[in-house]
Formats: C-alpha cells, sequence, structure tokens
C-alpha cells in the first residue's frame, strides 16, 4: 500500500462510539462509496453485528473493534442488504450466523463480488463470500442478552431487500442504506417512491437515535433530508419527461440543486432513471440495466467517482 494511501485509510478507519446503552455505532468517515457503517450489540456477555464492511482489511479492523468491546465475537451477524460493503466482510466472522431478508440471500449470490471490479484499484483483499444462512420475510426477532432487536423488511426502497434492525428499550434505529446522513440517497436496485413509503414507515417507530447505513449517527431529523430529496428527484422527472429530457440530461440541467451539500450527488442520475420509470408507471423494483446507469453516472461525474475504502 503506497504512503498516501496508508494515510488515506488510517483517516477513513472505523471507530466504534456507544449511542445507547450496549449498542455501538461503527463509523467509517467521510461515508461516501463503500465507506458505510455497521453496529455492534453487547449485552450479558453476548453480541451481534449488524453488517461489516467492504474489504478484508477494513473487516478484520471491524472484528478488532468488537473484540475490544466483547470478548466473545458475534454469534449472530445481521446483512441490512445485499451490497459488498455492508457484506463482503462477512467471512472474518465465521462463529457468527448471518441472517438476511431471503431476498439478500439471492441477490448476493448473484451478485458475487461484481462490486470490486467497479473499483480496481481498491485493495480488496482476500474476500469469501458468505451468504445469509437464515433468512426470513416480513419480521424477525433476535434476543442479545437483554437487547431486543426487531428485524424489519420494508421497500423495496434502497433495493428489494432492505432490512432495518429496530432495538424499542433503546429507542435506536439502524436503517442500513435506506436512509444516510449526509450522503445521497441511492435506489436505482429499489424505488423512490417505495422509500418515501418505507421512510414514513420508520419515523412511527419513534426513534431517537438513528444509526444510517452511511455518515454520521443522527436523530430523526435525518429522515425530512431523504424526503426532501427524493420528493425533488420526482419533480425533475416529472419536468424531465414533460420536456421531453433523458435523465442524463434532466441532471446535467438540474445540478445538484439545493442537496449540493450531500456526498456523492453524481448519484442523481441513476436515481432520476428510476423516477422516470416509477413515473412511467413502472412497478417499485424491476430490474434496470445498472451497468448502464453507473456508466451514465461516470460520464456526468466526468470520471470514476472516489472510493476510498
Amino acid at each position: 500500500m503506497s504512503e498516501v494511501r496508508q494515510n488515506q485509510w488510517e483517516r477513513s478507519v472505523g471507530r466504534l462510539v456507544e449511542v445507547a446503552d450496549g449498542v455501538f455505532a461503527y463509523l467509517q468517515p467521510d461515508g461516501g462509496w463503500c465507506l458505510n457503517n455497521a453496529v455492534l450489540m453487547v449485552s450479558q456477555g453476548r453480541s451481534a453485528l449488524v453488517d461489516t464492511a467492504a474489504t478484508e482489511a477494513r473487516a478484520r479492523a471491524l472484528r478488532a473493534a468488537a473484540l475490544g468491546v466483547c470478548a466473545a465475537p458475534p454469534r449472530v451477524l445481521v446483512d441490512s442488504h445485499f451490497h459488498g460493503d455492508h457484506t463482503f466482510g462477512n467471512f472474518v466472522f465465521p462463529e457468527a450466523l448471518v441472517v438476511g431478508h431471503e431476498r439478500a440471500r439471492t441477490e448476493m449470490a448473484e451478485a458475487g463480488l461484481h462490486l470490486t471490479g467497479l473499483w480496481p484499484d481498491v485493495e480488496w483483499g482476500e474476500l469469501a463470500l458468505a451468504l445469509p444462512e437464515l433468512t426470513f420475510r416480513d419480521r424477525l426477532t433476535i434476543h442479545v442478552g437483554e437487547l431486543r432487536a426487531e428485524l424489519i423488511h420494508l421497500g423495496p426502497a434502497h433495493t428489494t431487500n432492505d432490512t432495518v434492525v429496530w432495538l424499542p428499550e433503546r429507542e435506536v434505529l439502524v436503517t442500513g442504506d435506506l436512509v444516510m446522513s449526509g450522503v445521497t440517497p441511492f435506489c436505482p436496485m429499489g424505488s423512490v417512491t417505495g422509500t418515501l413509503d418505507a421512510v414514513a414507515r420508520l419515523r412511527s417507530l419513534g426513534a431517537g437515535t438513528v444509526v444510517t447505513g452511511h455518515g454520521p449517527v443522527a436523530g430523526p431529523e435525518v429522515f425530512d433530508v431523504t424526503e426532501g430529496y427524493l420528493r425533488w428527484v420526482q419533480g425533475l422527472a416529472r419536468e424531465g419527461i414533460a420536456a421531453g429530457l433523458t435523465p442524463l440530461e434532466a441532471a446535467r440541467a438540474a445540478g445538484p440543486g439545493p442537496y449540493a451539500h450531500l456526498l456523492d450527488s453524481e448519484r442523481l442520475v441513476p436515481n432520476l432513471h428510476r423516477a422516470y420509470v416509477e413515473e412511467r408507471g413502472a412497478a417499485p423494483g424491476v430490474p434496470l440495466d445498472i451497468g448502464a446507469l453507473f456508466g451514465e453516472m461516470v460520464e456526468f461525474h466526468g470520471g470514476l467517482p472516489t472510493c476510498r475504502a
């Protein structure tokens, strides 16, 4: 690893922050592409984990941090969805039963290690897929000592297989990438309307602390940004269709608008593609050509988006 890259890695390596009694957010700044969050739950000498990390080195750093809090390794590992930045590190927790939505297992198997090919310069390490061994359809409850965690499937939203984790006694909600903090939403593999519906359900839970899939720990105000952005995207889609613009042309005409402060603003292009097909009557979650959308996003951005994983 080059000296520059080593310094970048050290600045963005994760850290554990206790957000409630026995609940720790593992944050990887700045939350951009493939720098996701995880959550460790600890009670009565037992632990469980929500999500891992994109590379072998980052997943092993997460493992070391988790063992620094609880000597017993996590016995349950929940995948919030199938994307590799949240799941590639599953294999470094061989003691854990991997749990996920039934479609997460299917889509993980279909995607394989495809994500690594999008950023070939990232040092991914010696990755091995570890698929969910226990799957569910709608809801599932796990118990970690005295902690109760409700696993709830919502969507299609960020993807077709999103799982949020709700700890009612701690008023902590773990959203995966269904909601992000300070980072542009991303739903070409799911649904704009589905995400809005899901966020409305999340609001009703009454969380005081929200650990999102990327970015800083937040409160329920983070829902406002997600909703505002997606309604803005829907408006751009309606206007673009009426004007005969393609999603790429509509994105170029609009720019980041009022959401320039969010990381990874280039996601506007694939988000508009999803909004366009929904505006034209497509069902939430209908498959799109993600490779082509990624290519348009790169064109719009003027190059490959930066991934510092």
